[in-house]
């Protein structure tokens, strides 16, 4: 039996998409970072959580970036060899954009955007095929946030999962007449729709779509 010690984080998961030798484990005593951000602008302090990650079969842990008061860090992404993941400082108002180099065992930051870029963080988090920084809202809106700024106007039941090159993918549902849910795909630049199928797509460990019909 592996041991090991991730102060009191008792889960992990897969490090999403494409890759089967990486897991992460995150605390979510302050809850995600939407959750985190409401604390601090009641209180004005919000304890900071943390990330680790675990490399399989080995079970080495790494933690990338070290746990900070006011600093909410987000689920890593898995893409060209790299882990990423965002880490907004809500006292210093700001964003930032991190990619550990799984081979190298380095961390790097890729930039750093200030937190007026976005209404809030409610569902702000990262998507691969570009990496791409991006926040739905509850408005039937979703907002591409880094590294380019647009916000495309979506359906009410729509829930967007999946980024590839210039195509948007989304998960819709219906209960007309009976419940049912379809795969939406739309044009990243202008918003439109351009396909809908039944069913939803799993992205496999390694990259392949699979559409569940």
């Amino acid at each position: 039996m592996k041991e090991l010690d991730l102060h009191g984080i008792s889960f992990m998961r897969p490090v999403r998409e494409g890759t089967s030798e990486w897991y992460y484990a995150m605390d979510y005593d302050n809850g995600d970072i939407y959750e985190a951000q409401e604390i601090f602008e009641h209180n004005g302090h919000v304890d900071g959580n943390r990330l680790y990650l675990i490399h399989y079969p080995d079970a080495e842990v790494i933690e990338p970036l070290a746990s900070a008061s006011n600093v909410a860090i987000g689920e890593p992404v898995f893409y060209q060899n790299k882990i990423s993941f965002i880490a907004v400082d809500f006292a210093k108002e700001c964003i930032s954009i991190h990619s550990f180099d799984c081979e190298k065992k380095d961390l790097q930051k890729l930039d750093e955007i200030p937190l007026s870029s976005v209404k809030n963080c409610l569902n702000l988090r990262l998507f691969e095929h570009p990496l791409t920084l991006t926040r739905q809202g509850n408005d039937g809106t979703l907002d591409l946030v880094w590294p380019e700024q647009r916000t495309i106007k979506i359906g009410e039941r729509e829930s967007f999962f999946y980024l590839e090159d210039s195509k948007l993918y989304f998960n819709r549902w219906d209960e007309d007449p009976t419940y049912r849910e379809e795969t939406v795909i739309r044009d990243k630049e202008t918003g439109e729709l351009t396909e809908v199928f039944p069913g939803d797509i799993h992205i496999m460990p390694n990259g392949e779509i699979w559409h569940l019909y």
